[in-house]
Formats: C-alpha cells, sequence, structure tokens
C-alpha cells in the first residue's frame, strides 16, 4: 500500500511560540505554487491558527495550545461540495484547485473545521496544501513542522496500518471525531483540551506547613477514579476528568481528621481552595 500524508500535533509541546505560523507566512506569502496554490496574503489568512485555553485557577494554572490546520480528512465534506474544484490526492493531501476554484466564496463555509479562507485579493477559498510542492520535491517535513523547535508538530508518511498502530500505541486522537471525517491530523495528549484537572492544595492547621504526603482520592458515585498524593508543597492534581460531572474529593494524612470536598469542574477544570487539616 502506498504511504499516505499524516501530521501528528502533542499538546503538551506546544508552547505557542508561532514558528509554524510565520514558516507557513514564509512559504506562501507572496509566493505562487501552482498548480497547488496561488500567493497568500499578506494580513487576514491564517493557513494554521493556534487556539488557547485556560485550565484551573489561581494558583494551579495550565495553559493549553492546540495548533490547527486543515485535517486533510478521508471522508473531506469540502471535497463533496465542490463540484470538482477540491480533491484528494493519492498520499492524503487535499488540495484546493486555485483555477477551478476561483470566485467559489462559499467553500469557506464547506469545512467543518474553520480551516479554509477567503482570498479576497485572488478571488479565491485556500488552505493548507500540506505543502505539496515540497513534498513532491521529496522534503521529509512541511515547513510547519520543519520549524517547530520542540517537536510539537511530527510529519508522518506512513500506510494506512502503520498509521493505525501508531494511533494506538500513543493514544493518538483527532479533532471532532464526530464529524466521521476522518482526519489526517492526529493530536497526542488531547486530553488536555477536551478533559479537565481538578487541583488543590492541603496544610496542617496546628503548624501551617504543607501537608506532603497526603493521600487524595477522587470519586465518582462512590467508586475511586483516581489518586494522587501531595507535593512538599502540599499541592495536588488529577487530571483526565469529564467536564460537568460531579466528584468527591477525599484527603487523609496519618494524625489528622480526613477531609472532604465536593468538585464540579467546568470545562475550565477546577482549582479548589486550600484545606486545612485538623489533628485527630
Amino acid at each position: 500500500m502506498a504511504k499516505k500524508w499524516n501530521m501528528v500535533i502533542d499538546l503538551a509541546l506546544c508552547n505557542d511560540c508561532n514558528c509554524c505560523f510565520m514558516a507557513d507566512k514564509d512559504e506562501f506569502t507572496g509566493n505562487d505554487w501552482a498548480p497547488f496554490s496561488v500567493a497568500q496574503p499578506w494580513e487576514g489568512a491564517r493557513w494554521l491558527e493556534i487556539e488557547r485555553k485556560e485550565r484551573g485557577q489561581f494558583p494551579q494554572i495550565q495553559v493549553v495550545h492546540k495548533p490547527g490546520i486543515c485535517m486533510h480528512c478521508d471522508a473531506a465534506p469540502c471535497v463533496d461540495a465542490s463540484a470538482g474544484a477540491i480533491y484528494k490526492r493519492e498520499d492524503g493531501i487535499v488540495i484546493i484547485d486555485p483555477v477551478k476554484a476561483k470566485g467559489n466564496e462559499a467553500l469557506v463555509d464547506s469545512c467543518p473545521y474553520g480551516a479554509i479562507s477567503w482570498n479576497a485579493d485572488a478571488g479565491v477559498a485556500q488552505k493548507c496544501t500540506g505543502c505539496a510542492h515540497l513534498v513532491d520535491q521529496g522534503w521529509t517535513q512541511p515547513r510547519c513542522s520543519q520549524a517547530c523547535p520542540t517537536g510539537a508538530m511530527q510529519f508522518v508518511m506512513a500506510e494506512d496500518a502503520e498509521m493505525a498502530a501508531r494511533v494506538a500505541a500513543d493514544g493518538l486522537e483527532v479533532s471532532k471525531p464526530e464529524l466521521g471525517t476522518t482526519p489526517r491530523v492526529y493530536y497526542k495528549n488531547m486530553y488536555r483540551w477536551t478533559k479537565v484537572f481538578v487541583a488543590g492544595s492541603a496544610y496542617f492547621a496546628d503548624n501551617g506547613d504543607c501537608a506532603e504526603g497526603c493521600e487524595v482520592t477522587i470519586s465518582k458515585d462512590g467508586a475511586a477514579v483516581a489518586t494522587a498524593v501531595t507535593n512538599n508543597y502540599g499541592d495536588f492534581l488529577v487530571d483526565k476528568l469529564e467536564p460537568g460531572a460531579e466528584y468527591t474529593v477525599a484527603i487523609q494524612a496519618a494524625g489528622y481528621k480526613p477531609v472532604e470536598r465536593k468538585a464540579a469542574p467546568t470545562a475550565a477544570s477546577l482549582t479548589l481552595p486550600a484545606v486545612a487539616l485538623e489533628k485527630a
């Protein structure tokens, strides 16, 4: 079987440096790459968009960054809506033909991921081309992943079976799986975007010291779903929980009374107020 284009993006490694975005601008702004694209405009077009999300509240806060590009879907809605103006190559890359798509602004709305933009100067819908012009020259990375300093973006040319094995081994996920578009862009550590955490801290009321080594149990409907141990600052954080669900947080330390707190984390996660542990 032929190898196909895939992209793996690790949300734990992206720090919003925007090197990928700038590399994309450098490659496509002012440059025509026929027959795959005409020049990207100087302003307005973002073929690579980095979304940002805050999790938790002071003092335990995380910021997650999620780069988004054309998903190069195997069941691409844009292809179906284009009357031949958008096509999928044998290597998996989805291309908007800049000649056939001329004047068809409706193509912008055919992508459920919002990956298509309108080039008013050229009168054509545009998006990430997967750097098809470079791939065809033998490049092993498109400009975005080539420029990524942390390795958050990795371009993978692989057979479908090989990619399926990697998805299973690394726990990769796709964006908006409910759409059934079969994207070729996969995310690692996607839980940082789709799941939530409950965090907090504990201290000993009798001396004010940070409560290191406490056992923390997170329960739902009476059953334990996760555990943690407070660190030297008395802090804990339990991740991969479901937003909107109700949990019970139990904190125990030898010689102190156990404490329970209710927690219902929203999509923004939840940092509980500090808990004082009283002597038993």
